[in-house]
């Protein structure tokens, strides 16, 4: 899943960096004749350069300037694997505690692993926060859903998490719905 992930961002830079008309090397405009980002496949596998000029390379430190811009942060080898803590409390029925959930390959304490994996990995999209809070101007039903709480804490495809869930509201209700089975089916 990461090494998807890594692609698509791969491939993304490389569709921005090609229009990206403010880049400069050596004070030359990117913008300006004979300046281009040409496609580079190498042992390692496939990469992009940056050419300004029929074969002078641009400066790999003006590369480096464009570049984070346009990816998310690498991942550190510890935090790479997609682990989480879920911890649940007043959902009942015996629902409530804390497990640790792993994925690819599934794993860890949680009762429902693999299908939590798989809701996870049918959830996440590239650019979207799979665990992104209820936009604060969401007009939401004023419908309570019990006291059940949740708090999500670990790493998913690469990016830190730290998430709060209840069941206050229809945004809230629904958005805990949406993660079942990571959260237990709790009910009012």
């Amino acid at each position: 899943m990461l090494r998807r992930l890594l692609l698509t961002a791969a491939v993304s830079a490389t569709a921005a960096l090609s229009s990206v008309p403010a880049a400069t090397a050596a004070g030359t405009p990117s913008g300006a004749p004979g300046v281009s980002l040409v496609p580079v496949v190498s042992p390692s596998g496939p990469s992009t350069a940056f050419t300004g000029g029929p074969s002078s390379p641009l400066s790999a430190a003006a590369y480096r300037a464009v570049l984070p811009a346009l990816m998310p942060p690498p991942a550190r080898p510890d935090d790479s694997a997609d682990r989480l803590t879920v911890t649940v409390h007043g959902a009942g029925d015996g629902a409530d505690g804390t497990f640790e959930l792993e994925c690819h390959p599934a794993g860890g304490t949680h009762p429902h692993a693999a299908e939590a994996c798989a809701r996870l990995d049918r959830m996440t999209t590239w650019g979207k926060d799979t665990f992104a809070p209820v936009p604060p101007d969401s007009m939401c039903t004023m419908v309570y859903g019990g006291p059940a709480t949740a708090h999500v804490t670990g790493t998913w495809a690469g990016r830190p998490v730290d998430a709060r869930y209840d069941r206050s509201n229809g945004c809230e209700i629904s958005r805990w719905n949406a993660l079942e089975p990571v959260l237990p089916g709790a009910r009012p």
